[in-house]
């Protein structure tokens, strides 16, 4: 197998596993984002300036180096601008990390993460406005591939039934 074969090979079993993962979800319950809806993006604007912006910009730039651990193990704060990596997860699992933290989506309580836990803290519908500021501000071609990825239509949250499947389950669907 050649390398680029290797590479596209685990490209696509990336891409399928964060679809498969991000359907299942956390709580169970699919959530999604109103990019489109200006009312929701400017009081999502207000929200992230008060809880977001000092750890990941005034204009979603993130901090300095934020692919690198420092020296306590814990990575700077991403951007959430297009040269981050936001855009590449569907609204389910960036609502899940930002409600619940980084360590509960991923079932992992040893995950040094300084990403607060917005339960409690923002409502779902706060949380929701602050994403879909920050999708609103992501250029088409990364919203389209986001969306792409999403694998959801823009219409609200919806309950998914919660039963635990395996990840053979999910690839015969």
């Amino acid at each position: 197998m050649t390398s680029n074969t290797m590479i596209g090979t685990g490209f696509l079993w990336c891409l399928l596993s964060g679809v498969i993962w991000a359907s299942d979800g956390t709580d169970g319950v699919l959530t999604q984002l109103y990019a489109d809806d200006l009312t929701a993006v400017q009081a999502g604007e207000k929200i992230y300036r008060m809880h977001c912006a000092a750890c990941h910009g005034q204009y979603l730039e993130g901090q300095p180096d934020w692919r690198k651990r420092d020296e306590n193990g814990y990575l700077p704060a991403p951007p959430h601008d297009a040269s981050g990596h936001t855009w590449h997860h569907s609204d389910d699992l960036l609502f899940e990390i930002t409600k619940y933290g980084p360590s509960v989506v991923i079932n992992d309580t040893a995950y040094k993460t300084l990403m607060p836990v917005y339960n409690g803290i923002l409502s779902d519908d706060d949380i929701v406005a602050v994403l879909s500021y920050i999708k609103n501000s992501w250029p088409a071609e990364e919203r389209a591939w986001q969306e792409s990825v999403n694998g959801t239509q823009v219409d609200g949250i919806q309950e998914l039934p919660k039963k635990k499947s395996t990840f053979l389950d999910k690839l015969l669907k």
